[in-house]
Parts: C-alpha cells; sequence; structure tokens
C-alpha cells in the first residue's frame, strides 16, 4: 500500500510534483473505431476516421492529464513498406501531430510527447538494424518532430541497442530537444529488459536522457523495475499496461492487437493502486499503456491529488 505524502503525509514531507502522462492509444483506437486490427491499426485510422485521434487526446487532458503521447508510435518506413504506404509517411507523422496540437489548443495547455517506437517490431529484440541504420531511422523521425513537441520519446525499447540507437538519432536529428527513454521489461521479472538484459546496464544511457520509464509491462514489474529507475537520478516513471501478458502470436510478423487478452481485474481502482505506489517511490512520470483509458488517468488523477500529489 502506498504512503500518502504532502501534508499530514509520511513525516509532513512535500509530495513531488507529477507530470501526468496519458494511456493507450491503440486500443482504444480499437474500441472507437469499429474495425477490425491490421498491422497499421493505429495508424491506418488516422486515414480512416480523421479526428478521433483527437478526440481521444482531448478525453485524456479532460480526465487530468498533463501530457499528450503523439500517435506516432509505429509510423516507420519498415511497417509503412509492408503494407504499401512508405509514401506517406511524412503525411502520417504530420496528421498525428496536428491531432495532438489541436486537442492541446483545445484544452488549453500541456506537454506534447513525440512517440516513436522500437525498430523492427514491438517485443523483438532479434528484429533491431544495424546501429547505423537505427540512428538514421531515428534521427529522421527526431528531425521531424522537434519543431513541434516538447520531449521525444522512445517508447517499449526492449534492448540497450535500441535504446542508444534512438538517442543517438535525437543527438543527430534533434540535438537541443529533451528526450526521454522508456523501456519494456519482463513481465515475470522486471529487472530484465525483453531482450533479458538487465535493466541496471541501462545506467549510462539513462545518464544521456531527461527521463526514464518503463511502459508496456505489468503493473507488477514496474514496482519490481522503480529501485532501480530511481538509482539512475533522472525524473523516473511507469505506464503499464493491462494485458495478462505478450502472447507468442503476438510475436510472429505482423501482428494485430486481437491476439492480446486483457486483465478484466485490471480496473481504474486497480491500476491507480499500483501508480500511486510508484508516486510514493519518488516517481514523477506516471500514466498508464496499453487496455488502460480515459477513465484509469481520471481516477489516478483523483487519487493522486487525495494523496497529497500536485499534478503538474
Amino acid at each position: 500500500m502506498y504512503a500518502p505524502l504532502g501534508a499530514g503525509g509520511s513525516g509532513g514531507r512535500a509530495a513531488p510534483p507529477i507530470t501526468l502522462l496519458d494511456g493507450g492509444m491503440g486500443q482504444e483506437l480499437l474500441r472507437r473505431g469499429g474495425d477490425r486490427p491490421s498491422p497499421l491499426w493505429a495508424t491506418r485510422v488516422m486515414i480512416d476516421h480523421p479526428g478521433l485521434v483527437q478526440d481521444i487526446h482531448a478525453d485524456y487532458f479532460a480526465a487530468g492529464a498533463s501530457a499528450a503521447t503523439t500517435n506516432t508510435y509505429a509510423i516507420h518506413h519498415d511497417r509503412l513498406v509492408n503494407n504499401a504506404m512508405d509514401h506517406r509517411f511524412a503525411q502520417l507523422h504530420d496528421a498525428a501531430l496536428a491531432e495532438a496540437e489541436a486537442a492541446r489548443a483545445a484544452s488549453g495547455g500541456g506537454l506534447l510527447l513525440g512517440s516513436t517506437g522500437p525498430l523492427g517490431a514491438s517485443y523483438r529484440s532479434d528484429l533491431m538494424p544495424p546501429h547505423e541504420t537505427g540512428v538514421a531511422l531515428y534521427a529522421e523521425i527526431a528531425a521531424i518532430h522537434a519543431p513541434r513537441v516538447d520531449v521525444l520519446v522512445g517508447e517499449t525499447l526492449a534492448t540497450l541497442s535500441n535504446v542508444a540507437a534512438f538517442l543517438d538519432g535525437c543527438d543527430r536529428g534533434a540535438p537541443g530537444t529533451p528526450r526521454w527513454i522508456s523501456v519494456t521489461v519482463e513481465d515475470r521479472d522486471g529487472t530484465r529488459l525483453r531482450s533479458g538484459e538487465t535493466l541496471a546496464d541501462l545506467a549510462p544511457l539513462a545518464a544521456r536522457a531527461d527521463g526514464v520509464l518503463v511502459n508496456c509491462s505489468a503493473p507488477e514489474a514496474i514496482d519490481q523495475a522503480m529501485p532501480l529507475l530511481a538509482s539512475f537520478g533522472k525524473p523516473f516513471g511507469g505506464q503499464g499496461n493491462g494485458f495478462t501478458q505478450i502472447t507468442s502470436d503476438f510475436l510472429k510478423p505482423n501482428p494485430t492487437a486481437d491476439v492480446l487478452v486483457n486483465r478484466p481485474e485490471m480496473t481504474p481502482e486497480r491500476y491507480a493502486e499500483f501508480a500511486l505506489g510508484w508516486a510514493a517511490r519518488g516517481a514523477t512520470l506516471i500514466g498508464g499503456c496499453c487496455e488502460t483509458g480515459p477513465a484509469h488517468i481520471a481516477v489516478l488523477a483523483e487519487r493522486l491529488r487525495a494523496a497529497g500529489f500536485v499534478i503538474v
């Protein structure tokens, strides 16, 4: 159980301000869009359902989120080439950025987080391209995002090599823009990346980032990761998912989200208990990932304030 901080809290200590991140985008799009999932579902929706991404960003801001994470996670050349859409690379990035910008403007403020996912595929450490190739790919995206976002975020990075390529790409494409690294860990051992590498070995790379998180992992695994994240001396936090586990079917080529099963017990209230525990351990970057939605963020905002935390 978390220990409330702030006035009347643990020893009268002031609660550190929390940047409340948003929740998942892809699964929320599936629920609202009504389309059968495809390998490019979250990307394709900006063509098939313009404005839907903006609506979801707006709902997260209304729920209390401090930031909108752009719907650019899977806009990589390799994904688009496989689906005959690479000619829309720049257009899709622009559409995602524009929908996030519009939602922020309507809400009256907030951070924009320029998201980019792993190269190759999510959770697949074996598909990372050679380092220089990865750096060039990330530099291209960083240069597109930097003029329009507050922070560049490398999400669901499963290997140390992918983290290094993301950071080097940021240095090349957007050297003055803050960057966060967000890794994914094993669901049964939160001290290891999904590659099997130890989270402790992330320390030299974390030193080059402005924030470090664990995302798209079981909340219980993020619990285990918290002490290591705290040891890096950077703002840190977590965004857990609501899946039972990452299944073998999702690790096959061109996976779709319908092979993943949600955890019915991961209600907004239950998720908030995990997240409050992270806040009590010093985490200041907190939100949700797949299978968390605006309702989770609304409950989390309410519970954080009730516990004495200030959301900025």
